[in-house]
């Protein structure tokens, strides 16, 4: 005998849906995604017992553009600098596009 499940009546829609509709989605999702990579960046540093010197140094960079990869509210950071920065660590990038399973698909004309 399967169970029923329940709708919750008050369930309303997605908070990303809440985001789309005040055209926010794309500016929050890209500062959380900043926010987690400078997290990951920051973390990896004080496992390897990196400093912020030796961490530009072995990206060949200096510590003010550092300063701005790990800033979590600067969004202006170009891929080669974030892999640079993953490379310094010991780590990789790793970027795939998803589909939006509630976006309907996009064809040429």
């Amino acid at each position: 005998m399967a169970k029923a499940t329940k709708v919750n009546p008050h369930a309303g829609s997605s908070f990303d849906d809440f985001l789309k509709e005040d055209g926010i989605f794309e500016e929050v999702q890209a500062r959380a995604l900043k926010r987690a990579l400078s997290e990951q960046l920051d973390e990896a540093m004080q496992t390897g017992k990196l400093s912020k010197v030796t961490m530009a140094q072995r990206m060949a960079t200096s510590r003010s553009q550092l300063d701005r990869v790990l800033d979590p509210t600067n969004l202006s950071i170009q891929l080669d600098t974030l892999i640079k920065a993953a490379g310094a660590v010991g780590r990789t990038v790793e970027i795939r596009l998803k589909r939006d399973t509630k976006r309907p698909r996009v064809t040429a004309a």
